[in-house]
């Protein structure tokens, strides 16, 4: 492929490089969305707003997909139990965590748009073979965990619809298998789509139990933490919700499925547009979840009490309706099949780029055997995890979340750190304030995840003592950015490092094998050896305490 390459790598210019870094040919030619194509070599229209409308239409679906699928089974579990043990009171938790979820996949969006090249790609060229090996294989573990989960959902549901679990499961992962196979992105993309109007499944069951909206808008809007409950458990709830909103796994795959869509710069407002619909959807539908789960069990036996999903809709039907209990298990099941559809994915797209592999949703099963293998693999394994009889499906759940945000730190930390290297990114790198917020949103998560693993590894540990860590590493974290904020401040960056962002949208990353080696600080590599110290000794701990509960230790 003909490229427009410096001599030089290092200056960021616009226009330094207008050929993308694809690492699989067919990420490059039309868009074929599901609502429309948009021909590589069509002329930009800007021309009134139905040519607009018609290009979002083309171009929609990374952002609606990652989040709603997002809404998995694990969101519903972890929704409904803080709407029945304790009504709207945390219903506050969604509306924080808004700016963390766009600035997150706003950063994996320019990385995709800009570079042609996977998440987990980048890792491993940028950061060496350890920490690519390590995303992959911890993505893999968690992702295929994930993924039991996601049909521990569908078997929920399918018992409370009184069809039989084994067939149910093996059918929805042969559905999933088969919607991803057929050689067409657009084909795909459409079943997705479906998928997506399936959550609207929620909108009638708000309807029919009509709950406070008073009340919910005003506890969306102003934190509290509900009266008289047990501080430990709500403060582990308010992470658990923080974990199944936030996901390593959408990193990995929103970046690679913009590049199999093959969005360019041209296309990046729109994204973002395509993104806010997606935070808005998942936002309302798990407020509508905590909402109406919260309206049917106050002042009922079961408030205070929850066991799963499945209750929840045995719980719809005994005091709303059969139907708003049918729509809940179909909800369920749907939000279920299209998580398992996209973590599945994000596997096989980030085993493809770090094994140089055919991994793309335009490429036929004959022409791309090891990625459809891979996303056939994970989904049959963990189909047939859920249909062992006693297998410990609630310490997996658990495992999931712990293991989520003890990874979640680092998966934001190299995101952070890609997206201010010069050569991944030249005129689209961060700008100071973005790196601030995230930075801060960094430290938040890494106080999270410390919490998270030390609550299962020492569970005697007292709410005041989970709120005093919090708070006091909240605090250090607060101040560390003000004190780098001013030091910035009075300290303007050299010229030698000042970005020009003059037409970046015809900037796109050179090819992998033209980037210098970047330069990897004192600082910056101690930290780096902290970080993993930290990930390979909480993930052993944590296992340990999974299995020693498993066994009845």
């Amino acid at each position: 492929m003909p490229t427009n390459t410096p001599t030089d790598p290092q200056p960021v210019t616009a226009a330094a490089h207008i050929a993308p870094a694809a690492l699989d040919s067919a990420h490059i030619g039309d868009i074929k969305g599901a609502f429309g194509t948009i021909k590589v070599d069509q002329a930009a229209s800007h021309s009134g707003w139905k040519a607009r409308l018609k290009t979002l239409l083309a171009v929609v679906g990374p952002g609606l997909i990652v989040m709603v699928g997002d809404n998995d089974a694990g969101a519903f579990g972890t929704y409904t139990q803080a709407g029945q043990d304790y009504g709207t009171a945390l219903l506050w938790t969604l509306l924080l965590l808004v700016p963390v979820l766009y600035v997150n996949q706003e950063m994996v969006l320019r990385l995709g748009i800009v570079t042609g090249v996977g998440h987990a790609r980048l890792i491993l060229e940028r950061f060496g073979k350890f920490w690519g090996a390590f995303s992959v294989i911890d993505l893999f573990i968690l992702n295929a965990l994930t993924i039991v989960t996601e049909f521990i959902g569908i078997s929920l549901g399918l018992d409370y619809l009184g069809i039989p679990k084994v067939i149910g499961v093996l059918v929805a992962a042969a559905v999933i298998i088969g919607a991803a196979s057929t050689g067409s992105f657009k084909r795909f993309e459409r079943v997705c789509m479906i998928l997506v109007a399936g959550s609207l499944l929620l909108v009638p069951i708000i309807v029919m139990v009509h709950p406070d909206m008073g009340q919910m808008a005003h506890d969306f809007i102003v934190p509290g933490v509900p009266a008289g409950s047990d501080l430990s458990t709500v403060t582990l709830l308010i992470i658990g919700i923080v974990g199944t909103t936030i996901a390593p796994w959408q990193l990995f795959f929103q970046q690679s499925y913009l590049i199999d869509k093959r969005i360019t710069p041209r296309f990046i407002n729109y994204e973002k547009a395509d993104l806010w619909i997606g935070i808005v959807i998942v936002v309302v539908g798990a407020a509508a979840i905590i909402g109406f789960t919260a309206a049917t069990f106050a002042g009922r036996p079961e408030f205070g009490n929850f066991t799963d999903a499945g209750g929840v809709a045995q719980g719809l039907e005994k005091y709303v309706g059969k139907t708003a209990g049918v729509l809940f298990a179909v909800a369920l099941i749907d939000a279920s099949i299209i998580g398992a559809a996209a973590v599945g994915l994000s596997t096989s797209y980030a085993l493809g780029d770090v094994l140089g592999l055919k991994h793309s949703l335009h490429r036929k099963f004959s022409d791309a055997k090891g990625f459809y293998a891979v996303f056939a693999g994970i989904l049959l394994v963990s189909a047939i995890v859920v249909l062992i009889p006693g297998a410990p499906l609630g310490l997996l759940t658990v495992g999931v979340q712990v293991l989520a945000g003890v990874l979640l730190p680092s998966a934001t930390v190299f995101l952070l750190l890609l997206c201010n290297d010069k050569q991944v990114l030249g005129p689209w790198v961060n700008g100071k304030f973005l790196n601030i917020f995230t930075a801060f949103i960094i430290g938040i998560l890494v106080i999270l995840s410390l919490v998270l693993t030390s609550s299962v590894l020492f569970p005697d540990m007292t709410g005041e003592t989970i709120v005093a860590i919090i708070l006091i590493g909240s605090g250090a974290c607060l101040l560390g950015c003000i004190a780098y904020a001013l030091y910035g401040a009075f300290r303007p960056a050299p010229a030698a490092d000042a970005v020009n962002r003059a037409d970046r949208r015809d900037w796109r990353m050179p090819p992998l094998a033209l980037l210098k080696a970047p330069k990897i600080s004192t600082a910056r590599r101690a930290g780096l050896t902290v970080l993993r110290s930290y990930l390979l000794i909480a993930m052993i701990l944590v296992i340990v305490r999974v299995v020693q509960l498993a066994i009845g230790g």
